[in-house]
C-alpha cells in the first residue's frame, strides 16, 4: 500500500528514544523527511543515521521540550530547511513512577510543561502551515494509563489524559482544514522506558526484574511485550493519507492489554 506520504515533512519530538526513534525510521521508510527533536543529541544522530540509510533527508534538532521559549525559532528553522511541518508526531518522555499524593506543585509544573504544554505549544505553531497547505497530520503518543491508569504513574495518567480531550477537541475543529489529530495508546513496547519501570517495580516490591515482566507479560494475550516497530506502523498509518478519515480517535497498541471495550 502506498500511504501518500512521500517527501511530506514529519517533526517527530523524543525521536532519540525507542518509540520515538522507531517511528522516525517507519516515516522515513515511507518516503518521509524526518525531523528528529531530542534533549539527547548522541541518541538523534543515530537514529538520523539510520534515517538516512533508509533514503530519507534528516534534520536533528536538539530539544529540550520543557523550554517553552524554543518552539517557534525550532519550528523556524524547520520552515526555513523544508517549508514547514506535515506530520507532526507529539511523543514525550514520562514522568518518574510516583504516587498520587504527596507530590510537590514543582514536579507537577515541571512534567505538565514537558508533556502537555510543548505539545499544545508545538502544535499550535506547526497548524497555520498545514491549514494553508490544507493538509495536515497531528498524531499524539500517550499510554495506556489514559485508559486503564496504571498504579504507581500518576503523574503519567493525569497528564496524558489531558492530551485525550484536547486531541479530540482539536480534531473537530481542524477537520475542515483537512487535518487530522489522533492519539496512540501503547501498551507495553519493549523499551528502555518499560525496563526501567519493570526495574522501579521490581525495587519496591522486593522482587525479581525477570519475575516482574514475567507477570506483565502474561496479562497481554499476544504474551509478549510489543516491539518499538509494530507501534510505529500504527503511527506511521494514522500520518499517512490511507488515514485521511481517521480523526479525533484514540487508537490502542497494546497486544490486548487493556480489557475494556
Amino acid at each position: 500500500m502506498d500511504l501518500g506520504i512521500s517527501n511530506k515533512v514529519a517533526l517527530v519530538t523524543g525521536a532519540g528514544g525507542g518509540l520515538g526513534g522507531a517511528i522516525a525510521l517507519a516515516l522515513a521508510r515511507e518516503g518521509a523527511k524526518v525531523v528528529l527533536a531530542d534533549i539527547n543529541s548522541a541518541a538523534l544522530e543515530s537514529v538520523a543515521d539510520s534515517v538516512r540509510k533508509a533514503g530519507s533527508e534528516a534534520l536533528c534538532l536538539e530539544w529540550n521540550l520543557g523550554d517553552l521559549s524554543v518552539i517557534d525559532t525550532r519550528i523556524g528553522a524547520i520552515e526555513a530547511r523544508f517549508g514547514g511541518v506535515d506530520i507532526l508526531v507529539n511523543n514525550t518522555g514520562g514522568p518518574p513512577p510516583t504516587p498520587a499524593s504527596g507530590q510537590t506543585a514543582d514536579l507537577w509544573e515541571k512534567h505538565f510543561r514537558s508533556m502537555v504544554l510543548s505539545v499544545i505549544g508545538i502544535t499550535d505553531r506547526a497548524l497555520p502551515g498545514m491549514r494553508v497547505k490544507r493538509w495536515g497530520r497531528v498524531v499524539t503518543s500517550a499510554s495506556s494509563g489514559v485508559v486503564a491508569p496504571i498504579p504507581g504513574l500518576a503523574i503519567s495518567n493525569a497528564l496524558r489524559m489531558s492530551l485525550v480531550g484536547w486531541s479530540k477537541t482539536l480534531a473537530k475543529e481542524v477537520g475542515r482544514d483537512g487535518i487530522t489529530a489522533n492519539l496512540v495508546v501503547p501498551g507495553r513496547i519493549g523499551t528502555d522506558r518499560i525496563r526501567f519501570l519493570d526495574e522501579a517495580k521490581a525495587r519496591r516490591e522486593g522482587r525479581s526484574v525477570e519475575e516482574v515482566s514475567a507477570e506483565s507479560t502474561g496479562s497481554i494475550p499476544l504474551g509478549r511485550y510489543g516491539r518499538p516497530e509494530e507501534y510505529a506502523h500504527a503511527v506511521t498509518f494514522l500520518a499517512s493519507e490511507a488515514a485521511s478519515y481517521v480523526t479525533g480517535s484514540v487508537m490502542r497498541v497494546d497486544g490486548g492489554l487493556i480489557a475494556s471495550v
